[in-house]
């Protein structure tokens, strides 16, 4: 597990420290104000006018306190507790078999050996270490403003699908949620082969005795006791090394793993995610958006922590142009415009965002309506980074590189002064490599005789725009909110949406197409807030 801490530090060491950086005329000057700071990243400002000379000598281990040794104590017994007495040990031998697995791919004498890479064994590691590591592995992929490249672009294939756990196992677990009542008591019937099977739920299909149809999601038995031990240790290591060496707290390690703690944690309550479903439905509703829109209705009365009923939306894929032409009447155009726009508003309404528009989460309903499905992760905006995103769709607008520029530096925390024209230029590149990425065309025979086409653009290329943007802002001085990375990401899949459904759309001179250019955030938290499906 070494490797894995290292990637750990590696990550902490990326956050850098806020500071002003002065531009004059053509430089950018950043305010103490405009200085990236949160719950996630708590850096210290290093005023620009300080010498090495004049900082303090670094803090030793020596230097501690009883009061904080005693602090560390009780955050290791808290620690050891919540993660109970079972699943300590069982989680380590599920590590040396992973470990010991892991190292076996990369032998020299096996025929089929691979590579060795730190992030490809990582990959594999976390893929055998569970659930919770396939969770940090996607927090890593969703991260690009935090991680390095190479991580964020082999956690893209960090798989999280599981064997399905026999039915009699589900069964059980819905039952017991149900308060003892028999499935037959509520539902009609369950098809007991599961739509999906991920590391900490599966879903099914089902039917109410009321008639409506719907997805039964359900939580793995005892996958709460291997999130809180695994959990449970990362946080302790992380404390840990932040007392054994003082200079890791600017890096906030302890702080990162807290809070992915607490998000990974409140994950596997699922009344918290049907709260995030009910708030996006009355949003539609509040804004009259229901007959363009829509999100499934959750069932409270049958949902609890461990299980979540809701209806089931029948629909096909965003990337499905022949079914939505179809559907639409050959006019698919609009839809991908009510999906971008729906979205957009909630951005600018709601104190949160839909965080993850893959193409597996929106679709195009037999009657027309877009239905947004799975609200597990979901971004919040700070007011700073809501004012920079403003200015930088006014910028994108117009095309102005300039200014552009500008917005970013106004959005992030720089340690040096920013050359806007340098920038500027890194940006214009950027956008010609935007307009470039192409959609494949795939053509299929189906059994009938007939031909189908589909166009879809590879992930890959959505992946290396946002790495770019993130270069070039760091080849410039500058470290962006993880907030933006992921407004960005979503951003990029409507992008290829377009390509696909709209071809020909102007998206910046079409007056039916709204931006992120106008409006007001409403207060909410300071950052983001990921809680991943």
């Amino acid at each position: 597990m070494k490797i894995f801490w290292n990637a750990l530090s590696v990550a902490g060491l990326l956050t850098l420290e806020s500071a002003s950086a002065f531009c004059p005329s053509n430089k950018l000057k950043l305010s103490n104000a405009q200085r990236f700071n949160s719950d996630l990243y708590m850096s210290s400002p290093v005023s620009p006018k300080s010498s090495k000379n004049d900082r303090k000598s670094k803090k030793t281990v020596a230097d501690r306190s009883q009061a904080e040794a005693r602090e560390l104590i009780q955050d290791l017994v808290k620690a050891v507790i919540d993660a109970g007495p079972k699943a300590g040990p069982a989680r380590t031998i599920q590590a040396y078999l992973a470990v010991t697995r892991t190292i076996q791919d990369f032998l020299p004498q096996r025929n089929n050996s691979e590579t060795f890479s730190v992030p490809l064994a990582l990959r594999k590691l976390f893929e055998r270490m569970g659930a919770t590591y396939i969770k940090l592995g996607q927090f890593i992929a969703s991260s690009p403003t935090i991680f390095p490249k190479e991580y964020v672009v082999e956690f893209q294939k960090c798989l999280d699908s599981t064997e399905a756990l026999e039915w009699n196992i589900i069964k059980g677990v819905i039952e017991k949620e149900l308060g003892g009542k028999s499935i037959n008591s509520v539902f009609a019937s369950i098809d007991t082969k599961p739509l999906a099977s991920a590391s900490i739920a599966q879903v099914h299909a089902g039917k109410l005795k009321t008639g409506e149809d719907v997805v039964i999601k359900v939580q793995k038995p005892q996958i709460d006791e291997s999130l809180k031990a695994d959990l449970s240790f990362i946080y302790v290591a992380s404390r840990v090394l932040e007392f054994i060496q003082p200079d890791f707290e600017r890096t906030s390690l302890s702080a990162i793993a807290s809070d992915i703690r607490s998000s990974m944690l409140e994950e596997l309550d699922f009344e918290k995610e049907s709260v995030n479903v009910e708030e996006f439905r009355i949003f539609l509703k509040e804004n009259e958006l229901t007959d363009v829109a829509t999100a499934p209705k959750v069932y409270s009365e049958y949902t609890s922590k461990k299980v979540m009923v809701m209806e089931r939306l029948r629909g096909v894929s965003m990337l499905d142009s022949e079914s939505i032409s179809r559907i639409t009447k050959s006019n698919p155009e609009a839809t991908i415009i009510t999906a971008l726009n729906v979205w957009t508003q909630s951005v600018m309404t709601m104190p949160w965002f839909h965080a993850d528009v893959h193409a597996g989460n929106l679709l195009v309903l037999e009657d027309g309506r877009v239905g947004f499905i799975d609200f597990g992760i979901v971004g919040r905006v700070s007011e700073k980074t809501f004012t920079a995103v403003n200015e930088l769709s006014g910028a994108l607008a117009i095309g102005d590189s300039k200014e552009m520029a500008r917005a970013l530096c106004n959005m992030g925390a720089a340690d040096e002064e920013v050359d806007i024209d340098s920038f500027a230029n890194d940006i214009d590149k950027v956008m010609m490599n935007l307009g470039s990425m192409q959609t494949d065309v795939t053509i299929t025979a189906t059994a009938d005789g007939n031909v189908a086409g589909a166009l879809d653009v590879d992930e890959n290329e959505v992946t290396q725009i946002l790495l770019d943007i993130v270069e070039i802002t760091e080849n410039n001085g500058l470290k962006l909110p993880r907030e933006f990375g992921l407004l960005v990401k979503q951003s990029l899949y409507f992008d290829r949406y377009l390509k696909i459904l709209a071809p020909n759309l102007d998206v910046m001179s079409d007056e039916r197409v709204a931006s992120l250019g106008s409006g007001s955030l409403p207060p909410g938290e300071a950052l983001i807030d990921v809680v991943p499906e």
